[in-house]
């Protein structure tokens, strides 16, 4: 897909962050928009952006946990627009705990939205790109779904889950030979709400936890990672990575392999005492 124009995408996630800057440069290129969130607000602000930018838009509040919903979101964008070519599976949240204190309930709703999420609207659209004789599905992962992190057990659980599913079906696409490109984003850092909102367990202090986050880890901004994602699709990539954290620290996995976990402990420890 090396234009947007007059492509029929969809966004996850566009109520604010990296969906809602994906939505408004696709618009400004030329695309038909479909977008969608669980915040209604913020939906409504990315749709006055989108309208003003010149395109046409499909806005639904929807929840990537509800399978049904997800599929009978899909048929809706495909029967108004007359047919899908992209689908960008972004909707995600965060959680900090260990797994000593963090609830079932809590690693269930991270797999839930950020894994299942990305199943259902992958499952959902995928007959529609296939159809569409150029399409393209885009699972956001994240830096976490290349290593891991303590305190980060159910995300990256999540995310690691989604690059395996995603590099399996590219390959399945490639096999079956489908009109279909597939990519999988790894952002580091970035400048959203995403640690803002995140949920805590154990001795975390939300509000400590997020302000390390934004002043010391979120260096890319969301518009730059979405001009990353754009290009990346642009060039057909099935792996794409956001930031210099995320190609460093990617690297750095590759040499050292499992010892990484050893220093990222050390590593961790000490940024806990630093947000404490």
């Amino acid at each position: 897909m090396k234009d947007f124009r007059d492509k029929v995408v969809v966004v996850t996630g566009a109520g604010s962050g990296i969906g809602r800057e994906l939505a408004v440069k696709l618009a400004q290129k030329g695309a038909k928009v479909a977008i969608s969130d669980v915040d209604a607000a913020g939906l409504a602000t990315t749709e006055r952006l989108v309208r003003e930018a010149g395109a046409q838009v499909h806005t639904q509040t929807l929840n990537v946990t509800e399978r049904q919903a997800v599929l009978d979101y899909a048929e809706t964008v495909a029967t108004h627009f007359g047919g899908v070519n992209a689908i960008f599976n972004n909707a995600g949240i965060a959680h900090h705990g260990e797994v000593e204190h963090t609830d079932f309930k809590d690693i269930e709703r991270v797999i839930d939205i950020d894994f299942w999420g990305v199943v259902n609207g992958t499952k959902a659209f995928l007959p529609y790109l296939i159809a569409s004789g150029d399409g393209h599905v885009i699972n956001v992962s994240s830096l976490f779904g290349l290593l891991a992190e303590p305190g980060q057990a159910a995300y990256n659980a999540a995310k690691f889950a989604v690059r395996g599913f995603t590099e399996a079906l590219n390959q399945e696409m490639i096999v079956a030979k489908h009109p279909v490109k597939v990519t999988c984003v790894h952002p580091g850092g970035i400048k959203t709400a995403i640690a803002r909102n995140a949920t805590t367990s154990g001795e975390h202090d939300q509000k400590a936890t997020a302000e390390f986050f934004d002043k010391y880890l979120a260096h890319t901004s969301a518009a730059k990672a979405a001009d990353v994602i754009l290009d990346g699709v642009r060039k057909g990539k099935a792996r794409v990575l956001i930031g210099a954290d995320a190609k460093i620290l990617d690297l750095s996995v590759r040499l050292v392999a499992s010892k990484y976990q050893g220093v990222g402990a050390r590593v961790t420890a000490f940024a806990l005492s630093k947000a404490k």
